[in-house]
């Protein structure tokens, strides 16, 4: 059924939407401007600008103290994130690039918040399967290499506590999902939203955010 509510998202509206956002403090627009210079051709692997406030945004909704993210890439979006943690609140990060980490974890001491971020350089799947098998995160965020996904997603959900949040970016893939001829990247994320939407572990919604995200709440 076709919806009448959509709305043309052109780059003024979207100029107009970070206009009424929380615009970058200065530790984050350094980083994304040093981002964009020193890594041009991989930039487009950093969150969108409207993004950070939203991870912001769920971890106070949700109150979380332990998050989880899988890709870190230069960080903005663990630097957002660990802004919006409590004092006591901690950050475990995962990504395989000691280049691309090493502007993360400068931006994260300029911000003063590199005592509340663990960040570990090796394959998520062999750091998430090497976490405590119990229920124990509030917050999960996925972003990382698009084939792993399902992977990604079978070691959080299991120790994701009851009422724990998942979000999961890129599951758009810039419209590729909706191609049954796909292949690589966007055939993954395709397979990967069906294996969510038949996961009776989790209620979840997919938002227009940025290239497309999912919420899903452990149930």
């Amino acid at each position: 059924m076709a919806s009448g509510k959509r709305t043309q998202f052109t780059d003024e509206l979207h100029a107009y939407m970070l206009e009424h956002n929380p615009s970058p403090d200065a530790v984050q627009r350094k980083l994304i401007e040093v981002t964009h210079s020193k890594l041009p051709q991989v930039a487009g692997k950093q969150v969108a600008q409207e993004q950070g406030p939203f991870l912001a945004f769920l971890i106070r909704l949700t109150r979380a103290r332990y998050v989880v993210e899988v890709g870190t890439f230069t960080g903005l979006s663990a630097l957002s994130m660990a802004q919006a943690l409590p004092p006591d609140g901690a950050l475990l990060t995962c990504d395989v690039s000691e280049e691309w980490t090493a502007y993360a974890k400068e931006a994260w001491e300029e911000a003063g918040v590199a005592d509340r971020i663990e960040l570990r350089i090796a394959p998520a799947t062999e750091t998430l399967a090497g976490l405590p098998e119990e229920p124990h995160i509030d917050l999960a965020f996925l972003d990382a290499d698009k084939e792993n996904y399902i992977a990604y997603w079978e070691e959080l959900v299991p120790r994701m506590r009851p009422g724990g949040l998942l979000v999961v970016d890129n599951v758009f893939m810039r419209g590729g999902v909706i191609d049954v001829r796909a292949t690589g990247a966007a055939a993954a994320i395709r397979e990967f939203n069906e294996h969510v939407r038949g996961d009776d572990r989790v209620e979840s919604v997919m938002l227009p955010v940025a290239d497309g995200v999912t919420l899903a709440r452990k149930v």
